[in-house]
């Protein structure tokens, strides 16, 4: 069997005698087995009842994961200078708005804008620590040099066969 995010998160988890079975029955990924319930964990054949708290357990994690990146994105596109306010906010003696710093409304989800050295780092971080290896299958498939270029000499034969 290949090895498979599925199978690295069981294995995790001490249980990746159930890889094979998972992906038997179409859990091959992480966002497939976010869904898995007590009737998914009998059809795969998780019988053992230390085992099935385990994976639920996980699960559970999963979800929390997910909800709590949820809205989360960055973009590596600069972003467009702010646009100053067309009606000016009256201020204070010292310069604060009125009603001083205490009264400005907090806000949530800020921008934040990194370098781009910093970001690639911070990914590179992340990716590490969670074990991903972007040059490693599930992530990427190495094909050999001469069959890209065999396909490539065929493009335009190939095509015309369609």
């Amino acid at each position: 069997m290949c090895t498979n995010i599925v199978y690295e998160w069981l294995k995790a988890l001490q249980l990746p005698q159930y890889a094979e079975s998972f992906v038997d029955n179409g859990y091959d990924d992480l966002e497939v087995c976010k869904q898995i319930g007590d009737p998914d964990l009998d059809a795969i054949g998780v019988l053992a009842p230390a085992h099935r708290r385990r994976i639920l357990e996980a699960v559970r994690r999963l979800r929390e994961q997910d909800a709590a990146a949820a809205g989360l994105y960055f973009t590596l596109e600069p972003q467009p200078p702010p646009v100053p306010p067309a009606v000016p906010v009256p201020s204070g003696r010292r310069g604060e708005p009125c009603g001083g710093p205490a009264s400005a409304a907090p806000r949530s989800r800020e921008l934040v804008s990194y370098p781009k050295l910093k970001l690639k780092i911070m990914i590179r971080d992340k990716l590490v620590r969670d074990g991903i290896h972007l040059s490693k299958p599930p992530y990427s498939r190495k094909v050999p040099m001469a069959g890209i270029l065999e396909y490539l000499m065929n493009w335009p034969k190939s095509s015309q066969n369609r």
